[in-house]
């Protein structure tokens, strides 16, 4: 079986509100299969996944044609631990955790804990596919941690420094 008719082996109709209409229940419909008595015509195709993570999916809903991407839930709680607080501010004043934006290998750490750091001073460098990435501050402030190790491995989310 390909991946894509792994993928096209069942599209789910949710039940949560906003999704569902009156009387609606959840409902595992097989490519090809005829719908039970009571419900809407639904028509689906998953396409494959992108280098992204993401699939394109289009639904035809009682002639109604939706067009959406999905992302796989481990792709995005991947994505979320590997951003960074966005709320914090220029002398924002909660500790900012910096976290590794690709997998590879700590070159080298330019600061220690202790150490005033300005906007855009860079903290370490990653080096990935024979490049070396430097990870500057994205605000003021003092290094609270050095979570990683010049030499040693990280992978896409790891916590490398944090900021106070």
């Amino acid at each position: 079986m390909t991946a894509t008719e792994r993928a096209q082996r069942a599209l789910r109709v949710s039940d949560k509100p906003g999704t569902a209409a009156p009387g609606d229940q959840p409902l595992t419909i097989e490519p090809g299969a005829t719908l039970p008595k009571g419900h809407r015509t639904i028509v689906g195709r998953i396409g494959p996944t992108d280098p992204a993570g993401r699939r394109s999916v289009e639904l035809v809903v009682d002639g109604w044609r939706f067009e959406f991407n999905v992302e796989d839930a481990a792709r995005a709680a991947l994505r979320e631990r590997a951003s960074r607080d966005r709320s914090a501010r220029a002398g924002g004043g909660e500790p900012l955790e910096i976290r590794a934006i690709i997998p590879g290998r700590i070159a080298s750490i330019a600061v220690a804990v202790g150490d005033a750091v300005e906007m855009g001073q860079t903290l370490l460098a990653v080096e990935a596919m024979k490049m070396q990435n430097e990870l500057r501050a994205p605000r003021a402030g003092t290094v609270g941690r050095v979570a990683a190790a010049s030499g040693t491995t990280v992978e896409l989310g790891d916590l490398l420094v944090v900021l106070e």
